[in-house]
């Protein structure tokens, strides 16, 4: 491929988000207005780490002028890992030095990010990188609370979708179980169910313990319908966090009616595999089946109607910034020794800045931090306190409790032994 002048690659990784196409728009006009060759790379490191350089394209202003409203990606994406063996993060870097690019920008999430900052590493300083942090999982460590493009977009459409089927609860008086998205944070779970005033949400930042069993989730579950129950609603609406499944026992899931364990190229369980929903819905049933009872559950999952739409003004906002920024990073001279190879690109109060990809590992695991739901916060505890739940503070009054047992046609000391080894599951210190 002949070169003319300084080229840059654009390249997606993970899943989609609502944006994504915006940040290539920005990207590659403010770039070529800045002097640059712009190509864009098909389905992220994939194609690099197979050292194919002919799924790329040359983008031209023309190409990205209008492109900034549409969801999806129009250079695709995939998971693909540079990192996963030495072989391939030599490989990628190879390809990008046959493509002859002075400067890529990275389009992702945590996963890409770590990806990015090793081939920035690696390349010791003849390519500069620019990471823009993508995911409606909201998990990157961000400065001053900036969410993760995509984000807002996601919960404003997953709130739709929640307030339709509680309006359908309302109707048909019956449960619903709505599993969101996230991975290993709750934010979209606790966004989405926040903003919809959902009966109840569970995320996994509440439990003070992994290897949770089924039957631990799913009294949680059944505590709230009768607390709901006991005020005179049999119908309500949970959503519940994808990240849930990793906190359960695994060799208790992996045993559940059809469920395989499979593993994504970067060591995390495919959680799309896992059917919670069904999972839980059936724990529940089987706590009311004991005592005779049969209860009405429908279950939903949320997560891929969201990640491809289009996105919401504060997205297209949000990423034309995100894609200036990076292309400006790239071509002002590092302040930072940190800096020289690359960065992510954000912003701080209004402001762009690139934070080191150093700044970005993990000491202990060397892997990009994760930004999971601080249930300290007033941004939690708000949501916690209009939440219908059973809490400790319901069975430790004596009024409580007997209305709780009597519509579990329960003894009062039964429903309280059925209930308080899962009190201390979650975390109530934030909100007791």
């Amino acid at each position: 491929m002949t070169k003319s002048a300084a080229r840059l690659g654009i390249l997606v990784g993970g899943g989609p988000a609502p944006g994504i196409n915006c940040v290539i728009s920005s990207v590659t006009i403010e770039a070529i207005n800045s002097g640059l060759e712009v190509i864009g790379i098909y389905e992220g490191f994939k194609n690099l780490i197979a050292g194919n350089t002919a799924e790329v394209r040359p983008l031209a202003i023309s190409d990205v002028s209008s492109i900034h409203f549409q969801g999806g990606s129009i250079l695709r994406t995939s998971r693909a890992n540079p990192t996963r063996h030495p072989e391939d993060l030599v490989k990628a870097l190879a390809t990008i030095k046959e493509l002859g690019l002075d400067y890529l920008v990275t389009i992702g999430g945590d996963d890409t990010a770590f990806g990015a900052s090793e081939i920035a590493r690696v390349a010791g300083g003849t390519l500069r990188v620019a990471h823009v942090p993508k995911t409606i999982d909201n998990d990157l460590p961000l400065p001053s609370g900036m969410p993760t493009f995509g984000f807002e977009t996601a919960r404003h459409l997953g709130t739709q979708l929640v307030r339709n089927l509680m309006e359908d609860s309302r109707t048909t008086n019956r449960w619903y179980f709505v599993v969101v998205m996230g991975r290993t944070a709750g934010h979209l779970a606790l966004g989405i169910g926040k903003a919809a005033g959902a009966t109840l949400t569970l995320i996994p930042e509440e439990f003070n313990r992994d290897n949770i069993s089924l039957d631990e989730v799913s009294r949680l579950l059944e505590g709230a319908i009768l607390k709901r129950r006991m005020m005179g609603r049999e119908r309500g609406v949970a959503v519940i966090a994808e990240g849930i499944g990793p906190k359960l026992d695994p060799q208790e899931l992996a045993q559940a009616p059809g469920v395989t364990v499979e593993y994504d190229p970067y060591g995390h369980i495919r959680l799309s595999e896992i059917p919670l929903a069904t999972i839980l819905r059936r724990g529940v049933q089987r706590r009311f089946a004991i005592r005779d009872e049969q209860i009405a559950i429908v279950e939903s999952t949320i997560g891929y109607e969201l990640r491809s739409a289009s996105p919401i003004p504060f997205d297209i906002d949000y990423t034309r910034t995100l894609g200036y920024g990076a292309v400006g990073f790239l071509l002002t001279p590092p302040s930072e020794e940190e800096l020289t190879n690359g960065g992510m690109v954000c912003l701080d109060h209004g402001r762009l800045h690139a934070m080191p990809f150093s700044s970005l590992r993990d000491a202990e695991t060397g892997r990009t931090k994760i930004r999971t739901v601080d249930i300290r916060s007033e941004h939690y505890v708000s949501a916690r306190q209009y939440m219908i739940r059973l809490e400790s503070r319901d069975l430790n009054n004596p009024d409580t409790l007997a209305k709780l047992a009597e519509t579990a046609n329960m003894s009062p000391s039964d429903f309280s032994h059925a209930f308080s080894p899962v009190m201390g599951l979650t975390n109530e210190g934030a909100v007791a």
